[in-house]
């Protein structure tokens, strides 16, 4: 496993930093997720758009939504939301100080950006209640229940919550203590922790136990787990540096996963049930 390795020992800038102009995309507000990846997709920044888009009308988006986004890196989904969806009420969160900066020099009427984790948001002194909240491609790093309960103290009563998931096939439970502990070592190289996944049955369970209804759980593993690894394979020679490394055994882990089965690549929507 030492190639993975690189992963986590030799992180360029933050741990979730990604150099987007070696994936395609050197726009100053650039992308930064995985991507949804289908036959009619030309471009790194075209995937990742799509996989915006595609959470966006999973909780139905709308103009009038004062919404937050959660781990929205360097900014391009924030400007999705403003040119394309007409959206006037957008706050964020975010770790990356860079991606912070870059944010307000270019978004200087986004309504706030917050330099902080989405997992202890009540420590932000958010202006309003959220109708939406959305993160893309980045709540898999943290504990499910720590991340609910999070996002349910700034959502709205019947607020919209959209993000993705790692969840396990039902194939899982038939692997071997080895077989699970050389999963644990791969999803750690990406800063997943295995034992906070679970299966889609479990995952319906705990959004219910904690108070969300209309509960969508969409697999997306070959659009994105298997379009990412496919882009980066047919992309031209890898660059060097840690960066590319990085890119290269991202790759390498969205292929075994998908090729595998037992990890699966999920979106997920829920509305928060109105107090009783």
């Amino acid at each position: 496993m030492k190639w993975l390795q690189a992963i986590r020992q030799h992180f360029p800038q933050h741990k979730y930093a990604i150099n987007a102009k070696q994936l395609g995309d050197d726009a100053a507000l650039a992308w930064s997720n995985l991507g949804y990846w289908d036959d009619a997709t030309s471009s790194y920044p075209q995937a990742c758009r799509q996989l915006a888009d595609q959470l966006a009308q999973a909780v139905q988006l709308k103009s009038v939504d004062k919404l937050l986004d959660l781990g929205c890196g360097q900014g391009a989904s924030l400007a999705l939301w403003q040119q394309h969806y007409q959206l006037q009420y957008i706050e964020a969160v975010e770790l990356q100080a860079n991606c912070v900066m870059q944010i307000q020099k270019y978004l200087p009427h986004l309504m706030a950006i917050h330099q902080h984790s989405f997992l202890n948001l009540k420590q932000i002194p958010f202006k309003t209640a959220f109708d939406v909240v959305l993160c893309i491609d980045a709540a898999y790093h943290s504990n499910l229940n720590s991340f609910l309960a999070s996002v349910c103290t700034v959502l709205n009563a019947k607020g919209r919550l959209g993000f993705h998931y790692l969840i396990l096939s039902e194939q899982w439970s038939a692997l071997t203590a080895l077989q699970k502990q050389k999963y644990n070592w791969l999803l750690k190289s990406a800063d997943v922790n295995l034992d906070d996944l679970m299966t889609q049955s479990v995952l319906e369970q705990t959004l219910q136990d904690d108070d969300f209804s209309e509960i969508k759980i969409v697999d997306l593993s070959k659009a994105v787990l298997h379009g990412f690894s496919h882009y980066i394979q047919q992309s031209p020679p890898p660059q060097l540096g840690l960066d590319a490394v990085k890119i290269q055994m991202t790759a390498k882990l969205c292929h075994k996963l998908y090729v595998d089965g037992l990890v699966q690549y999920v979106q997920i929507s829920a509305k928060k049930n109105a107090p009783s």
